[in-house]
């Protein structure tokens, strides 16, 4: 197994260049790198764990067990429903290569416990999916692409300072290491984290990032990359007792957040990039059982993001007064009732599992939460539709992609069938029907426009500076 282990990272790599090499065979080994990473994370539930000793002198080690399984999985089913959406488009062999130079970092990612093999996988991925935002090649792609590089730079500088003094008090980059190590090194690391992961005010970049990307760069980030920063964090907070409060803490926080900008929303895209802090959120208030909620919402944000993009306006007011596709409607509802918590989706096994996980002081909060959810995914349920007046609106790689992701949350409902029981049942309807009512009753006729000071630019960095004031204070009680 360990000589498995070492040629799924290395292949996605492999087969990224290949494709440069061979354009005319892009999807096809685009598609066979996602499916040979599928096999490999499924393989994860089956076996123990997966340990290697890279450099056992400085704590550089990887391990692969369950909990890799679930971001890894997550990682090869969006990027072959990625790869299935662009079947079509006429995406360039340039598109697919860093695609999967993107997809094999992230895979890297998943399976690093140390700080060091972690920097540079979260430094490969940022680059790749700098250049896969922009793309397009428009000014405001560009720019775009620019802003996600440059606060993703930064946050990973702070990081790796925050690395080199866990080495100079352990002489190791182990995870274990922040366990005694200074308390400006926590603070550090933890700030390059958050914010490479979208979590709290630091995380403000993303909601325009993912929103103004192209369709498949929204879902393949908004879907996986972004848990990149979030993995770790969960991983430390499962070694370490003393720091499992501080990152349900930020959880908690960033839930709140992120839905409050969600349910005011206006803007399609901008409501589900929010919507990407504040399930991040959940992942993050229960991090034993944070891998299954990661799966769940990979693939129901992919998918949404996929929707999204093929609806004929992102304004909600628009939608609400023009029919949409009615085959499109039905995968939305789908998609929206499944991240709202509905039995039969896997949504519903996650929430209920997170909600058991939950310490007492979290429990009101992410339960208002899950209600400002449902408003939110209202929004989609709630509009008109008509059938179509010609067939094949819509591309056949759009349909397979949408269609591969919303199996998966059918299957992945099997994880956690235990949560099948009448309370359950009556407190997830309930939660949705306040939802849908709230919205119909208020949401719907209020106008509000929550500020966007914070996902200015030069705001950016000075969140990230008091974020790792707070941090320093934080590490310094505990």
């Amino acid at each position: 197994m360990n000589t498995i282990t070492i040629a799924f990272i290395v292949f996605p790599f492999l087969t990224g260049f290949i494709i440069f090499i061979l354009p005319k065979l892009d999807r096809y080994l685009a598609l066979m790198t996602a499916t040979a990473t599928l096999a490999y994370g499924l393989e994860l539930f089956f076996h123990s764990p997966v340990s290697l000793k890279l450099l056992d002198n400085f704590g550089v080690t990887l391990l692969a067990d369950s909990l890799s399984g679930y971001f890894i999985v997550t990682n090869a089913l969006v990027t072959a429903a990625v790869t299935l959406y662009c079947w079509q488009t006429g995406k360039t062999a340039f598109f697919y290569g860093q695609m999967i130079i993107l997809h094999g970092s992230l895979n890297a990612a998943f399976v690093c416990t140390d700080f060091i093999s972690l920097y540079v996988a979260l430094e490969v991925s940022g680059i790749a999916a700098c250049v896969l935002i922009g793309y397009p090649r428009t000014d405001r792609s560009i720019w775009v692409a620019l802003r996600y590089l440059f606060v993703s730079n930064i946050a990973m500088l702070f990081y790796l300072v925050g690395a080199v003094l866990v080495y100079q008090a352990h002489h190791s980059f182990s995870f274990e290491g922040l366990r005694g190590a200074p308390p400006e090194a926590l603070a550090l690391i933890f700030m390059g984290l958050l914010t490479k992961g979208g979590i709290f005010v630091s995380g403000l970049w993303l909601p325009m990032t993912h929103s103004e990307s192209e369709t498949p760069v929204s879902a393949m980030l908004s879907g996986v990359v972004v848990k990149a920063g979030v993995f770790p964090l969960v991983r430390c907070a499962l070694l370490l007792e003393e720091i499992n409060p501080v990152i349900r803490f930020f959880g908690l926080a960033t839930a709140v957040l992120g839905v409050s900008y969600a349910v005011f929303e206006k803007d399609t895209k901008r409501m589900l990039a929010f919507h990407t802090v504040s399930q991040l959120g959940f992942i993050l208030a229960a991090p034993d059982v944070g891998g299954f909620y990661a799966l769940t919402h990979g693939l129901v944000k992919s998918a949404l993001f996929m929707l999204a993009g093929a609806l004929p306006t992102r304004n909600f007011k628009e939608l609400q007064h023009k029919p949409i596709n009615t085959y499109l409607w039905f995968a939305l509802v789908i998609a929206g009732f499944s991240i709202s918590g509905f039995p039969l989706l896997s949504g519903f096994g996650a929430k209920v599992l997170t909600m058991k996980n939950l310490l007492p002081w979290q429990e009101i909060a992410m339960n208002v939460v899950a209600v400002g959810t449902a408003i939110s995914f209202a929004k989609f349920i709630f509009l008109p539709h008509a059938f179509p007046e010609q067939r094949g609106e819509l591309r056949l790689g759009f349909w397979l992609g949408v269609i591969l992701l919303l199996d998966g949350l059918v299957v992945a409902n099997l994880v956690y069938y235990k949560a099948y029981n009448l309370e359950n049942t009556l407190k997830a309807v309930a939660i949705i029907g306040a939802g849908w009512l709230a919205y119909l009753l208020i949401v719907r006729r209020v106008a509000l426009k929550l500020p966007r000071m914070f996902e200015k630019f030069e705001d950016l960095l000075g969140v990230m500076s008091l974020i790792s004031i707070l941090l320093f204070w934080v590490a310094v009680r505990h």
